[in-house]
């Protein structure tokens, strides 16, 4: 094992240096000492470092201190899909190699990335994209533009045939996602979900499921908060945090991004200093661009973006059912359960 230095701002049972130096020797990648090294934040549970390590930069990402049951593999899954992104123009981090095996960092899988040159609009606007409404307008573009970019490749192609389940897939959204919501009663103190509207939009829903489709790669979290932008301008940067990824319907990433699009409401908080700035691209711009991107069937990207707000309205509850339960902060489960009345208000306005 190499001589290395462990960080002092970083707890070597989280991720030792030692360990992840001797298995960077292992995989033909630079050595050395490791400098630089900070933590990256982002709106994740997962771990993300940034260091240098002769003369290139990394990232690494592992799951959180306290693993879940499906940590590991959410992870193995991750570092797969941006393997085969890495030659295709779909803006994503670009993986440099993956430590799959969880016994050599103490029971989390790992795995290193190049470094993202851009900016999370969720955090703050660089002076450039402050200053003109014309780049905020562009960056929605840009995103609209990416989303139908990875809904065109085929994903058989790259090695991802078995990445998912799409057969069924439109089928099994309203069921398994009311199953979920059922589930959250297990959780001591949760009164119930109080959220006008399920039953009705999970009926219409069912009654409008588009009947043809075609499959491709699903993001399954692409909200503004999830995507990086460049400093120089508004073309995105890339499209981070894959852990929902899937072999699905890719038009449902397109009902995601206008489902949480910015309207004056709880839902700006997805996206901070971007919704407060203005200038952006009207759900209507961001639906056209798309499909001058992609030769999909748009005529029913209303039931994509309902099922968005009724998919996303559930996963966000469950952290208002745990912080009834005392598992997660009272004042962010309440923000998170507003943010659900809001989603299923504007599914019912779109049932209409």
């Amino acid at each position: 094992m190499p001589d290395v230095a462990q960080p002092t701002n970083v707890d070597p049972s989280l991720v030792d240096f030692a360990v992840v130096g001797d298995w960077m020797e292992s995989q033909g990648l630079e050595t050395g000492p490791f400098t630089d090294v900070a933590t990256i934040g982002g709106g994740t549970q997962n771990v993300l470092l940034r260091f240098t390590r002769g003369g290139r930069e990394f990232v690494l990402r592992r799951p959180p201190r306290h693993l879940r049951a499906k940590s590991n593999e959410v992870l193995r899954r991750e570092s797969r899909l941006l393997a085969a992104l890495n030659d295709t123009a779909v803006p994503a981090p670009g993986l440099i190699a993956a430590c799959t095996d969880e016994t050599v960092l103490g029971g989390a899988v790992f795995y290193l990335m190049e470094p993202i040159e851009g900016f999370s609009p969720a955090v703050g606007l660089p002076d450039l994209h402050a200053s003109d409404a014309s780049i905020r307008h562009g960056m929605g573009l840009s995103a609209a533009a990416a989303l139908a970019q990875l809904g065109n490749i085929d994903y058989e192609a790259i090695g991802l045939g078995d990445y998912g389940r799409p057969d069924g897939f439109l089928e099994r959204q309203v069921p398994r996602w009311l199953s979920e919501l059922e589930s959250y009663s297990r959780n001591d103190g949760y009164p119930g979900p109080d959220i006008p509207g399920v039953d009705k939009v999970a009926a219409w829903l069912e009654q409008h499921r588009p009947a043809q489709w075609t499959p491709g790669i699903l993001h399954g979290d692409c909200h503004l908060a999830n995507m990086m932008f460049r400093y120089d301008g508004p073309e995105l940067a890339a499209l981070v945090d894959w852990e929902m990824s899937t072999i699905g319907d890719p038009l449902l990433d397109l009902g995601w991004l206008l489902a949480t699009w910015p309207d004056g409401s709880e839902l700006n908080a997805l996206v901070g200093a971007l919704s407060t700035a203005g200038g952006l691209a009207t759900p209507a711009e961001l639906i056209a661009h798309y499909g001058e991107h992609s030769d999909r069937d748009l005529g029913a990207v209303s039931w994509y973006t309902v099922l968005a707000c009724f998919k996303l309205g559930i996963v966000l509850e469950g952290t208002h059912a745990r912080a009834c339960a005392g598992k997660a902060p009272k004042p962010v489960g309440d923000l998170l359960h507003s943010m659900t009345v809001r989603l299923f208000e504007k599914a019912a306005a779109l049932l209409e």
